[in-house]
């Protein structure tokens, strides 16, 4: 990916999206037996409660969309999650998915750091790909934020996804572009000097300078990372990209999950956000066709419930899928899944109402003591569940987004 001119480096708000870029990974998976990854999953229009949680607590045959997941004894449903804050927030209380920043719909909102990106920080660096950011279209923005609450763009093109992770590269020009990049640098480390040299006694103005020096930080940290793999064959894959135009949607959906198995399979990296962004438009899978976003407007009416629940349902198929093939790819003295954190939730609880309470949660894998089925005694934050994985994760916060106390809903 072209690196962003001197111009474009000065813009704060822009400059840290290149953290994405430095997607370049350690080909070689045997190196570390069992190293500890997490993923984070998206479905931003949610899914229909009575059909998602189990009727009967603990029991997942009771769930219509549940029942057939596997493996169930390793995965733990969590009933009685909300994010404080987005009574008012509407679609936009995906933004604050994984931050807890409340008001994400305010004029004058700023977010924060994401919880994948705290992760990062901790478990980043020995891989190609410190973290890879996904979604299914290009808006610009999906689960992650760097530290200055500035959307980090995930990436959305399959083809150019596979290419990233398992193409072969150009190393001559991508030599050159790293030694474009570091003239870049020394031109913002001549910039920052001479606003060092020009500073006034002012707090906003040695907030920018601060910023701008962050900012290079960055940028030196990530094409040092990039040199570091450039001569680091990539891994190869088994296998092909599924192609059914027919069911673009649901094949995409299984395509982004199909590269998230791949890039954790070879360790190209340990950190991985999806977005199952809501789209305009009609999309079709197997037995139903029409508006994702529309028909979570359901108003409760069954002409409108029945086509969501096959969407639904085909993305819970997918999701399945994943789990089950991460479940049988031995590692260690275990399975991928078993050293793999998969959370899979939303930013709404019940999109046609767009309300934030009860959201639908789901933990699987990672190694911990699964208990299929949780139900809170009265509503908890959802960040108290982020606070607990960054402890699993030997992050020793205090407190995260709008967490009140460690969830301790995962023993090991």
């Amino acid at each position: 990916m072209k690196m962003p001119t001197r111009r474009d480096a000065l813009k704060f708000g822009a400059a840290l999206p290149l953290a994405m870029q430095s997607l370049n990974l350690r080909a070689n998976a045997g190196s570390r037996p069992g190293p500890k990854r997490i993923m984070f999953i998206c479905n931003s229009l949610g899914f229909y409660e009575p059909y998602f949680f189990p009727k009967t607590r603990g029991d997942l045959s009771t769930s219509k969309y549940l029942k057939s997941v596997e493996p169930k004894n390793k995965l733990t449903v969590f009933e009685n999650l909300y994010h404080p804050g987005m009574e008012t927030s509407n679609h936009d209380s995906e933004k604050s998915f994984l931050t807890g920043v409340p008001k994400p719909e305010a004029p004058n909102f700023v977010n924060s750091i994401s919880l994948d990106q705290m992760l990062t920080r901790k478990m980043g660096g020995d891989t190609r790909f410190p973290f890879l950011p996904l979604s299914i279209y290009d808006r610009g923005w999906g689960c992650s934020w760097n530290d200055r609450g500035v959307a980090i763009p995930p990436l959305h093109d399959v083809e150019q996804i596979h290419n990233r992770l398992f193409g072969e590269e150009d190393l001559s020009a991508k030599r050159k572009q790293i030694a474009k990049d570091q003239a870049v640098i020394a031109c913002l480390r001549r910039d920052l000097r001479q606003m060092e040299i020009g500073r006034v006694r002012e707090r906003s103005v040695t907030s920018k300078i601060e910023t701008y020096r962050n900012v290079i930080a960055e940028l030196e940290k990530q094409i040092a990372h990039e040199a570091f793999w450039l001569d680091t064959a990539k891994p190869d894959v088994p296998g092909t990209l599924s192609d059914d135009p027919e069911f673009a949607f649901s094949t995409k959906v299984e395509n982004l999950l199909k590269l998230s198995k791949f890039a954790l399979q070879t360790d190209s990296t340990r950190v991985i956000t999806l977005s199952l962004d809501w789209i305009y438009g009609a999309i079709k899978v197997p037995g139903a066709t029409g508006g994702w976003h529309t028909l979570s407007h359901h108003g409760g009416k069954q002409n409108k419930l029945d086509p969501l629940s096959r969407i639904e349902m085909d993305i819970v198929k997918h999701l399945n899928r994943f789990l089950t093939e991460m479940d049988q790819i031995k590692e260690g003295n275990g399975t991928l899944l078993d050293h793999t954190t998969v959370v899979i939730g939303s930013n709404f609880g019940d999109a046609s109402n767009h309300t934030c309470n009860n959201l639908p949660t789901i933990v699987a894998g990672g190694g911990y003591r699964h208990q299929t089925h949780t139900l809170a005694e009265k509503p908890m934050p959802l960040c108290n569940l982020w606070l607990e994985l960054l402890h699993k994760h030997n992050i020793d916060d205090g407190a995260f987004g709008s967490s009140d106390r460690n969830a301790n809903l995962l023993p090991t």
